[in-house]
């Protein structure tokens, strides 16, 4: 089986696999091989199993081949960074960003995240109040764009064209001169970001990376090691960031940085708009904006899907099935979220109330996502701020109009045109508590 490239029924593909076992041999695009995990359960023990890699260099046998290098995949697992690495170089280069990310930082944001929202919500609201707003340009894009670029110290006159770019790494369908010609523009907008801190550096996070790539000897090997030729030397002492890891992990924060939570607010947004009883609760104060987070990163998750992963050797599966060394795995996040097996008959069902909310969302084990704090904080002050300004807000179109994004690894809304002082409440109307 194929999967659509567009993901444009990721949920209904997900029941037609489930159907033949926990994990599913299927053809990416570009020809590309790889088992999907249908079930909770088993993809959370694979994310914690020693014998899954994210090293394609070392334990993928297609890509040392040279297969694949010009397609989609390349912006995925052709870069050198915490998120295609194993072992003691996924530590090693982990270490290095964690910092960033810590619950002290990521407090310390927030007086900047509500910052951004309130001038945000100020500019939507000097719009016209008879026309529709896409509701993911204006804000649910804005708002976490804005926080990764200060953070990361983006000058303003840069943010369009990072922002561009990370979307077509999303794009899943595109041609290998696509491919080709985004990884060269990646490569050239964040190095120019990196000569401006090298010339200019501040308290951005930039400027610490770059410090921590030019104050240590750089962690490439004087030649070829047992990794193959252009590998790092795993561990090696005092080894720190190459300067391909730093760009790769700049497109790494930057990229997850914003896209993550992109989706999980207009997610949320339109899961609420389409379920108006849960959406009285939660503003009668029934239910918590954490409830809303929660259920909309189990039902709708911004990443449905995740390349790849690999056997460094045979894993056998609880049904009999075999996952062969080499083998590439996709760490289906949207498929998790709705196994009936885990979240039983109303597993499709959106339901702030649901008891069970687990989901894999942001990842399991050692590659757990490190914003996952900055990006539960960033919707947990950006939901009740729309809805308390705009509390007539509503779908300026049916929901069966709406567009997802064209991508079966990213899951939101490509659009998400609504009024902001639609049937409801009147707008000076306080939302119930």
């Amino acid at each position: 089986m194929a999967l659509d490239p567009a993901g444009r029924a990721v949920h209904v593909e997900a029941d037609r696999l489930r159907a033949f076992g926990p994990a599913t041999l299927v053809e990416l695009p570009a020809g590309i091989h790889a088992w999907t995990v249908n079930s909770f359960d088993l993809l959370k023990r694979l994310l914690t199993d020693d014998r899954v890699s994210k090293d394609p260099r070392r334990h993928w046998p297609a890509w040392q081949r040279g297969e694949f290098h010009e397609t989609w995949i390349r912006s995925w697992v052709g870069v050198t960074n915490m998120f295609s690495s194993y072992g003691s170089e996924h530590r090693r280069l982990r270490k290095l960003v964690a910092p960033a990310f810590t619950a002290r930082r990521t407090e310390a944001m927030r007086p900047r995240v509500e910052r951004i929202t309130a001038e945000l919500l100020d500019a939507m609201a000097a719009l016209p109040a008879d026309r529709p707003v896409d509701l993911r340009s204006a804000y649910a894009h804005k708002l976490p764009m804005g926080v990764i670029c200060e953070l990361f110290g983006i000058p303003e006159d840069q943010r369009p064209a990072m922002a561009r770019l990370v979307e077509r790494v999303m794009d899943t369908s595109a041609s290998a001169e696509e491919a080709a010609r985004t990884a060269r523009e990646v490569q050239s907008a964040f190095g120019a970001l990196v000569e401006l801190k090298r010339e200019q550096p501040g308290e951005d996070l930039t400027s610490v990376l770059v410090s921590a790539r030019d104050d240590e000897p750089d962690a490439e090997t004087k030649g070829p090691d047992k990794n193959g030729p252009g590998t790092k030397n795993p561990g090696g002492k005092g080894s720190k960031l190459s300067e391909a890891e730093l760009l790769d992990t700049l497109l790494l924060v930057v990229g997850a940085g914003h896209e993550t939570t992109v989706n999980l607010i207009g997610n949320a947004v339109h899961a609420l708009l389409t379920h108006p009883g849960q959406l009285a609760a939660v503003l009668a104060g029934e239910q918590s904006w954490d409830d809303v987070i929660e259920e909309t990163l189990r039902w709708a998750p911004s990443i449905a899907s995740l390349p790849l992963r690999y056997a460094v050797e045979d894993i056998a599966l609880p049904d009999g099935t075999t996952i062969r060394q080499g083998e590439a795995i996709l760490a289906t996040y949207a498929a998790a979220g709705r196994d009936p097996e885990r979240h039983g008959a109303t597993a499709n069902a959106f339901d702030v109330r649901r008891g069970d909310k687990e989901h894999l969302s942001f990842g399991h084990g050692v590659h757990f996502c490190l914003g996952a704090p900055l990006a539960r904080m960033e919707a947990r002050t950006a939901l009740p701020a729309l809805f308390e300004r705009f509390p007539r807000l509503s779908l300026a179109a049916p929901e069966e109009e709406s567009t997802q994004v064209e991508s079966f690894i990213a899951h939101g809304y490509r659009t998400l045109p609504v009024l902001l002082h639609g049937p409801g409440r009147h707008p000076d109307e306080a939302p119930p508590r």
